[in-house]
């Protein structure tokens, strides 16, 4: 009985939300109220090039207006798309790489496409992304991040007819979205030079080795371009590899105190470690480990990082900050323009780093900051004396 009296609730209830439901607008609707024909519509949520711009967009107001939201499953049957774009990448899980996405997925999600991502992680995935059937080159188009895929093979090709755009890095073959990672290593030369002893935290994964050019690779080499043209040369024993990660940052500092000073005599030395970090997430490591070993920042070093990442400002981090999402944006545009039909030769853009400067790459640290608050504690007191009155 109680089955019985179960089954009737829930077959009432499914009833009740059946025609609580509001019933989904039609391509038809769609096209009546657009004042264009079913296949016009179509060729919009096809995003096919041969529809005026004026028309598209009176369709799409239409599809918002009813609330339209075409089957997915239906469109890649008839259009024989599979309206997902793959993203090659070598890690998801950094803010870095999360940004990117963000930036991509953004304009991606506008076209209705969806993202499938493969990070690279290790040489064994970079071998199987090699081959021509690999899941990654069967979405109707690619975007690749940070590595030159192409240069691993003799034409310089990938072994796929679909658009391919690459975004922070470079390729001769493709449309790039790039940043300028040299230049942000002399930025950060002409930066920290003036300020102390200089010292340089890079970064090299396994994968690595397989390129001739990388991100970090490419940021130390600006780095000893701006100290060479400053007459200044950087020590084997100043430049410290490790992994991405703020472990490494820390195993970094370790490093240079070693092969300069220990933390005591450093402490009365002059003048401050300069260390330019090629990740934010490096220099967290360093300041993470000075302050376990009680240094203070602007008297015994001064670190930079690189990025721009939220946090870099309330850990008051110098950085070299760079446009994440816009990159991912504008990479994610080139790629609907290739899937469009634009068949031009491959295009590039170059984005350059900002500095930002904070409390991280200011000389004198916290003692500085400390006396120039009373300096100004003191100006308000006399200030305030000055106004209270007073004998005449």
């Amino acid at each position: 009985m109680l089955y019985t009296n179960l089954g009737a609730l829930l077959s009432r209830g499914m009833r009740r939300n059946h025609w609580m439901k509001k019933r989904k607008p039609t391509i038809n609707e769609v096209a009546r109220l657009a004042g264009v024909g079913i296949g016009t519509v179509s060729r919009v949520l096809n995003n096919h090039v041969a529809v005026r711009d004026e028309t598209r967009l009176r369709v799409q107001r239409a599809m918002e207006k009813l609330g339209y939201s075409p089957n997915p499953h239906a469109r890649r049957v008839a259009g024989g798309r599979s309206y997902t774009v793959s993203v090659m990448l070598p890690f998801v899980a950094t803010e870095f790489y999360s940004r990117l996405i963000e930036g991509i997925e953004k304009v991606l999600e506008r076209e209705r496409f969806e993202l499938a991502l493969f990070p690279l992680l290790s040489p064994r995935r970079l071998e199987r992304y090699l081959q021509s059937d690999t899941l990654a080159y069967q979405t109707d188009g690619l975007i690749i991040s940070s590595y030159d895929l192409a240069e691993l093979f003799e034409d310089k090709r990938l072994p796929t007819d679909h658009p391919v755009v690459f975004v922070d890095t470079k390729s001769a073959h493709y449309d790039s979205v790039f940043m300028d990672n040299r230049l942000g290593g002399k930025i950060a030369a002409e930066h920290l030079a003036p300020l102390g002893r200089c010292f340089a935290i890079t970064v090299e994964e396994d994968i690595d080795k397989a390129f001739n050019h990388t991100v970090f690779a490419e940021r130390l080499a600006g780095f000893k371009q701006g100290l060479r043209e400053m007459k200044l040369a950087l020590p084997r024993s100043h430049v410290f590899t490790t992994r991405l990660s703020a472990e490494g940052g820390r195993l970094a500092l370790q490093h240079f105190l070693q092969a300069s000073l220990s933390p005591q005599r450093l402490v009365a030395s002059r003048p401050p470690l300069s260390i330019f970090a090629g990740a934010d997430l490096l220099a967290l490591g360093v300041l993470e480990e000075a302050e376990r070993l009680g240094l203070e920042l602007g008297r015994d070093l001064l670190v930079l990082g690189y990025d721009g990442q939220p946090w870099t400002q309330e850990k008051q981090l110098s950085t070299l900050s760079q446009p994440v999402e816009a990159m991912g944006a504008r990479a994610a545009e080139f790629l609907l323009e290739r899937m469009k039909g634009f068949n031009g030769k491959p295009r590039t853009i170059r984005f350059e780093p900002a500095l930002v400067e904070r409390e991280s790459t200011l000389l004198g640290g916290s003692a500085s900051r400390k006396a120039g608050q009373a300096v100004s504690a003191q100006a308000a007191a006399n200030g305030a004396m000055g106004s209270s009155g007073g004998p005449d």
